[in-house]
């Protein structure tokens, strides 16, 4: 459990950077709510990373390290690197740099990811599945404090060059823990081939599920977090627009954010060994569902000066966001891992995730568009309505008593 602690924290910062901390950077810069929007599509690494996943289930690059730990080394070692870099260009006069460090933050942070899934899978038993991803999720959420919050507070009173370095600094836990831990037994009986690798996770994954409900898991993977997701893709340029400062956003991100987040993730975890996966998925969903409402609300009151009601008000919906989308990532997690077979970890964990990603690659880059054409009040209404699928497809892929018949060594495979 201390272990998911470190992989959450290393998975999450590269991420939220480019979610948090770069769209504040480029507005700060002058670029338009458009471009920045755009930038999203920088993330596509994160629903490509199936195609790659097999090379890291057939081979390792770092002997010395094992297969697990070898990718984990070499791709946090590159986002250190990366992350320091893109704080030394300008975005206005270096814009193509800029792309090609975020795109490269990207592809190492994804690459990092299926190696860390996989890792994180092989050590956890299926019991502590729940748990074990409760504990990641919640990481994760915390390590977005870093570029969300103490990031933005630092760039209020330190030049931005400052401010990346000081980010980059905190991959170093990662690297600490990729370093100190022991490579997973599962981790040890490799594919023979790399056909092997490409060819027999989706055969298995097709075959145990039969075609009709697998292409149905697929769709609900997609459309899960399809609402949270694009409901906070311009966040931090929707606080702005709405009269708050980086260091007031920073600073309620920190304190109403992190403890409802936290105890709420610890909770969640703990009662999902009660529930289930299938139930938790239920319940978390319909509360990550209604926190939208709280963007819909803080629209409808539109811009004001920072007044004690008016933060209460910031606080309210970054608190109500961070439980909800928290809960809910918990659960969707869980369901993930406990839907991949051991043989072919990283290969499946990288398709269902993803899928995941998709609505934060793809239809988060239409946010700046869908805004400047709704405004903000009618896109969270938008967003709020693209929740809807994801929840009806529970009933065919999660029905609230199947956990039991859910799990690969439940049905044979």
């Amino acid at each position: 459990m201390l272990v998911c602690i470190f992989t959450g924290f290393a998975s999450g910062l590269p991420l939220y950077l480019l979610l948090n901390l770069v769209p504040a950077w480029l507005k700060t810069e002058g670029l338009s709510l458009k471009a920045i929007g755009a930038f999203a599509l920088i993330q596509f690494p994160y629903t490509w990373k199936f195609l790659w996943a097999p090379l890291l289930d057939r081979y390792g690059i770092l002997p010395w390290l094992g297969r697990r730990r070898s990718w984990m080394f070499v791709s946090q070692l590159g986002l250190l690197a990366a992350i320091a870099w893109l704080g030394q260009v300008s975005p206005v006069e270096q814009l193509t740099l800029v792309i090609g460090l975020t795109a490269a933050i990207a592809l190492l942070s994804a690459t990092q990811d299926i190696a860390l899934d996989a890792f994180r899978r092989e050590i956890l038993p299926d019991d502590e599945l729940g748990l074990g991803n409760a504990i990641h999720v919640n990481a994760y959420r915390i390590a977005g404090l870093v570029p969300g919050s103490l990031s933005l507070i630092l760039a209020d009173h330190l030049p931005w060059t400052q401010v990346f370095l000081v980010t980059a600094a905190f991959m170093l836990p990662g690297l600490a823990m990729t370093l100190l831990v022991k490579e997973p037994r599962a981790a040890a009986g490799t594919p023979r081939t790399l056909r092997d690798a490409v060819v027999e996770p989706f055969r298995e994954f097709f075959g145990r599920h039969g075609v009709r409900s697998a292409l149905l898991v697929l769709a609900f993977l997609f459309f899960y977090k399809l609402g949270d997701s694009l409901c906070t893709a311009l966040a931090t340029p929707f606080y702005l627009d709405m009269g708050y400062s980086k260091t007031e956003i920073g600073v309620i991100a920190k304190n109403a954010g992190l403890w409802p987040m936290v105890i709420g993730g610890i909770l969640g975890g703990i009662w999902m060994l009660k529930l289930g996966i299938n139930r938790a998925l239920w319940i978390f969903g319909v509360v990550q569902f209604v926190t939208i409402l709280g963007f819909v609300w803080m629209a409808w009151l539109g811009p004001g000066d920072s007044t004690p009601a008016r933060l209460v008000v910031l606080a309210t919906v970054i608190a109500g966001e961070a439980v909800g989308a928290g809960l809910g990532t918990t659960a969707f997690v869980a369901f993930m891992a406990r839907a991949t077979h051991p043989a072919y970890t990283a290969t499946q964990l990288a398709l269902f995730t993803s899928l995941m990603a998709v609505p934060r690659t793809f239809i988060n880059a239409t946010a700046g568009w869908l805004v400047e054409a709704l405004g903000w009040t009618h896109f969270f209404w938008l967003c709020f309505l693209l929740a809807v699928p994801g929840m009806v497809l529970l009933l065919k892929v999660a029905p609230w008593n199947g956990d039991r018949a859910a799990t690969p060594a439940a049905t044979g495979a």
